[in-house]
């Protein structure tokens, strides 16, 4: 069952930034380090079923730049290790043995503009260009894929509002997307929510996100393509997490990320871990 696991849905975990647009020639620039061990999935009707284990290593760049007050440039690329543990007889004799394989994963980019930004309360719309740099055939079995071998568009609307409660504010974003994906994978809709707020002198932001990815199945790739796996398409998944996030000054932080599947198709059942430091200038 491993060929029927996919890597680039598990980056749904990946979070990015809590901000909206950037002021003009202002950026945030991030750098992170992701991982996932699993020996659990879940197969294409949702059930739970055991796998050899497999580990993903991901370290990234993601940056945000105000081309002007309403428009931002951001893009996100990551360089990905996939691994698999050996697997041993009881007599000590190796039977399958471990592989590893890493390369350079898909590249995002994207444009996000302000469509309202009015008190407390700010609207916005992005358009996600996902560009097939990565090997959706790595590894001896050409299971080891860093990316998926197609190039999607998503269009995708935010909006964010803040609120008090008592005397402490919080935030509250919500966002929507449409994925259209080629070379035959299913179409899919993303929805999410985070709300955050500030403690210990507003120097620790605490974030709670709750995130779903679902497949319109409207793909006419079987379960068997020329690679021998469905590699990312008709995945489902929902996620929930949490980020904390501690500001040393104004432009410098680290932050700490969790995410948990909830609920999912072909898809790794097993929490997701990341770290990452940031810089915003």
């Amino acid at each position: 069952m491993k060929k029927y696991i996919t890597l680039s849905v598990v980056l749904l975990t990946i979070n990015t930034s809590a901000q909206w647009t950037q002021e003009k020639g202002k950026g945030y620039y991030k750098i992170g380090a992701w991982f996932l061990e699993a020996n659990e999935h879940y197969t294409d009707t949702g059930i739970s079923d055991p796998n050899i284990t497999r580990g993903h290593l991901i370290t990234s760049f993601y940056g945000r730049f105000g081309l002007s007050n309403k428009l931002t440039l951001i893009g996100y690329l990551h360089y990905t290790q996939v691994y698999q543990n050996g697997q041993r007889f009881s007599s000590g004799l190796s039977s399958i043995p471990g592989e590893t394989f890493a390369s350079l994963g898909d590249i995002d980019l994207s444009l996000e503009y302000q469509l309202c930004k009015k008190n407390s309360l700010a609207i916005s719309a992005s358009l996600l260009l996902g560009l097939p740099t990565g090997d959706d055939a790595g590894g001896s079995d050409g299971s080891y894929q860093t990316g998926d071998g197609e190039f999607n568009q998503s269009l995708q609307f935010n909006l964010g509002k803040s609120f008090p409660i008592g005397k402490q504010h919080f935030y509250f974003k919500s966002s929507i997307a449409l994925n259209n994906r080629s070379r035959g994978y299913s179409d899919e809709w993303h929805f999410k929510l985070e709300t955050s707020t500030k403690i210990a002198k507003e120097k620790l932001l605490v974030l709670g996100r709750l995130n779903t990815r679902q497949s319109l199945q409207n793909g006419r790739l079987s379960a068997i393509n020329n690679n021998g796996s469905i590699f990312a398409n008709n995945v489902e998944v929902t996620n929930l997490g949490g980020e904390i996030i501690y500001g040393f000054t104004k432009q410098f932080s680290v932050n700490v990320t969790a995410s948990f599947p909830l609920a999912g198709k072909v898809i790794y059942k097993a929490p997701a871990l990341s770290a990452g430091i940031a810089l915003e200038l």
